[in-house]
């Protein structure tokens, strides 16, 4: 025992040398850890972006900064964790872009193979219309391949391939840049028939493994295609290992997985796309910049994968640099300008001297970081009951048959029972508890309703008492920040139920009542 306590301490001896001498050192994900001032970035400058986007209410939920291929910063608002997945949406995009790469390099496509030999089933679908007839892989990875052909046909049983082939298009739009995020479908299933496999399982091993990625999940479409241009959940570090990669052309640990030249042109503008624009318009806009393969370009000689609701993998050549922000934002430029006003010029071209007092402000700022509570104080923080009882709920359309209630000092279980499952939703008390279920998210279930591979979903859960009789719970789902809340007020032996979404359309909460069982 003794020889084994002598062990512990000399292992903590020399990991507090190895700090104190701002040794880089390797974490779990496979990203090397230094300091900021060691890699030449200021640390107050990390901290003045952070205590903006907080001052300004940009609502971040996680970011990684390298330098020189080292974390230099990385920070994640509470209840959003490392080990979490997040939803990409577009940036979905540069996964399918790079498996594009790999399959020209393996010769089983190429850019100018016309997308249409690639579908022969479907002639008498295309075979009037000429302007899907001449489009190519290239048109696919630079968005010249027409306008969506819906507004959304995500949750429509059809052939999506079907519906993209025969819609007519413009022939002025030829070569044109139009965002469609369906190219990308269609650029999907190209590389699922080119390769025998899904974007995601082709990618396996040639990208993630190589770059120690796990646990990736995407959407499909009810074909069983990957999507291509959104979807895409992963990790924030695995965000950050794809930006390094791209920085370092294709390069990993001294092996190439995929050649320089390919990584050049799809990190270079392909396309203008906002070619109307002003010079001061452009200046203005990171959307106005150019766009490479599934790539956009950036002010700064930046370029950058994008995702709605602020979805970043932000590439800085000239700074050796790569930011990987994940986050509920509808104002994307607004959060981009913050690594431009802030980030930016904390780079130094040399390395710093070592700043203590910057690094423990960095440090606290980053350790307190907690997205808002989703309930105001109560000013009587009543006293929490223990629960433990099961109501009957009445007839209802969300085919609801009971819920538990139980309820101890330190958290609360919800569990509802339907015709065909049964779902344990945790809260803690005025905290936030993480748990895993198989309840699928209100995105999820207001948006699509094939969501294959991407259950279970982390999820955390806070509950408080707003009076007596009244209890709210809520639930963050981190994968897509969507969320629900359960508003339950208690009436003798029966209860009102709430339930309300992040993703109803109409905003109404839904009105269920319940019935103590004996």
């Amino acid at each position: 025992m003794n020889k084994i306590r002598i062990l512990f301490y000399a292992c903590i001896a020399i990991s507090v040398q190895a700090m104190s001498q701002n040794r880089p050192s390797l974490y779990a994900d496979g990203l090397i850890r230094s300091t900021p001032e060691a890699e030449g970035v200021h640390s107050d400058g990390i901290t003045r972006f952070v205590q903006s986007v907080e001052k300004k209410q940009i609502r971040l939920h996680s970011f990684i900064l390298l330098r020189h291929g080292k974390v230099v910063a990385e920070a994640w608002w509470n209840p959003y964790r490392p080990d979490a997945r997040h939803i990409m949406y577009s940036v979905s995009k540069t996964f399918t872009s790079i498996a594009t790469g790999f399959a020209i390099q393996e010769k089983k496509l190429s850019l100018n193979d016309k997308v249409i030999s690639f579908f022969p089933e479907y002639q008498d679908v295309y075979n009037e219309n000429s302007f899907v007839k001449e489009l190519t892989i290239r048109n696919l990875l630079t968005m010249t391949a027409g306008k969506e052909p819906f507004a959304d046909f995500r949750l429509r049983d059809i052939d999506w391939i079907k519906a993209i082939l025969s819609d007519h298009q413009d022939a002025a739009l030829k070569d044109k840049f139009e965002y469609n995020s369906y190219a990308c479908y269609l650029l999907s299933a190209i590389l699922q028939r080119a390769t025998g496999k899904t974007v995601r399982d082709y990618l396996k091993p040639r990208l993630f493994e190589p770059l120690g990625i796990t646990g990736v999940e995407r959407e499909q479409s009810p074909a069983g295609i990957d999507c291509g241009g959104w979807g895409m959940s992963v990790k924030t570090s695995d965000m950050a290992k794809v930006g390094q990669l791209l920085l370092q052309k294709g390069k990993w640990k001294n092996r190439q997985l995929l050649p320089v030249s390919w990584i050049e042109e799809s990190t270079t503008k392909q396309i203008e796309t906002a070619p109307n624009s002003t010079e001061n318009e452009k200046a203005q806009s990171d959307w106005a910049q150019g766009y490479g393969y599934l790539l956009w370009q950036c002010r700064n000689q930046a370029f950058r994968a994008d995702g709605s609701f602020g979805q970043f993998i932000i590439v800085m050549p000239q700074q050796d640099a790569v930011m990987a922000i994940t986050a509920n934002e509808n104002d994307m430029q607004r959060e981009l300008q913050e690594v431009w006003d802030n980030i930016l010029p904390a780079f130094s071209a040399t390395k710093l001297p070592a700043d203590k007092k910057a690094y423990q402000t960095l440090t606290h700022t980053l350790n307190r970081l907690a997205i808002p509570t989703p309930f105001k104080d109560t000013e009587s923080n009543p006293t929490r009951p223990r629960l433990s009882n099961t109501y009957t709920i009445e007839s209802n359309d969300q085919d609801i048959r009971n819920i538990s209630l139980n309820m101890d000092d330190d958290s609360c279980r919800l569990i509802i029972r339907t015709n065909t499952a049964t779902h344990t939703l945790v809260c803690g008390n005025d905290s936030w508890k993480t748990f895993l279920t198989d309840k699928n998210s209100p995105y999820y279930n207001e948006r699509y309703r094939n969501p294959i591979g991407l259950s279970p979903y982390t999820v955390s859960g806070y509950a408080t008492w707003q009076s007596p009789c009244h209890l709210s719970l809520f639930f963050e789902y981190l994968e897509d920040s969507s969320n629900e809340t359960y508003d339950i007020t208690f009436d003798g032996r029966r209860i009102i139920l709430l339930l309300s979404s992040s993703e109803d359309p109409k905003g109404l909460p839904i009105r269920l009542v319940g019935h103590c069982c004996p």
